[in-house]
């Protein structure tokens, strides 16, 4: 059973939440401020986090980026906040999905379920892919990215993203296929979406992102993968 941490200092959203998703068979646990909910993601088994942007300690972004350095536990950001720039940076600091409050708590589960999924299909790979004489490896296995020996902290999506593209290299993928196989036909986002995450996984694995050698922009298209297999 997976467990579910809901972070919101709103009592009232936390119960709604919390029981839609004990009704669909989810154990959950609750945490009211931010240093809370990083504190929980360090100590115990959380499968997943439902994280309100508007913490009465530190904004939600924080909390999102403190949680990626020490996990790579999917995130779904519950917000007020209706801008498309706030939403961009949500997605920078490694959030997996955004949906903005007002909202029914149906869909929350729903977001949870589909995310949830996605993730799990990736966790039927047995592979170990090494590039550039092991400079990049991405062990499928342990569902881990190495550069140069030492761990890459990818989000969920990152993730997906990189092994789609990794598997297929030179294969060129627009940014709608890679919409539907990594963040699924039900995302509700813009396509352009992925260029965000292309953007935050050049920056953790290649030498030089403004000129990167492993994902390749295709013009007109969309990505694909270049770097070659050893």
């Amino acid at each position: 059973m997976k467990t579910v941490l809901v972070v919101d200092d709103e009592s009232k959203i936390r119960d709604v939440v919390v029981s839609y998703l004990k009704k669909d068979g989810f154990q959950t646990v609750e945490a009211e401020t931010g240093s809370e909910a990083i504190r929980r993601v360090q100590n115990e088994s959380i499968d997943f986090v439902i994280l309100d942007l508007m913490l009465p300690d530190m904004e939600g972004e924080q909390v999102c980026q403190a949680i990626r350095q020490i996990h790579s536990v999917p995130i779904l950001m519950l917000t007020a906040k209706v801008s498309e720039n706030n939403r961009i940076k949500g997605l920078s600091m490694g959030a997996d999905d955004y949906l903005i409050k007002p909202f029914d708590p149906r869909e929350v589960v729903a977001r949870v379920r589909a995310i949830l999924r996605r993730t799990d299909e990736y966790h039927l790979l047995a592979d170990r892919l090494a590039f550039n004489q092991g400079e990049l490896i991405i062990d499928s296995l342990k569902q881990q990215v190495f550069r140069d020996g030492q761990p890459v902290n990818l989000t969920p999506n990152e993730y997906k993203l990189l092994l789609v593209l990794a598997k297929h290299p030179q294969r060129h993928f627009s940014r709608d296929e890679l919409v539907e196989r990594v963040l699924g036909y039900d995302f509700y986002g813009d396509s352009r979406t992925i260029d965000q995450h292309v953007k935050n996984i050049r920056q953790k694995i290649e030498g030089d992102p403004k000129s990167p050698k492993y994902i390749v922009t295709v013009f007109g298209t969309g990505y694909r993968f270049a770097g070659g297999t050893t």
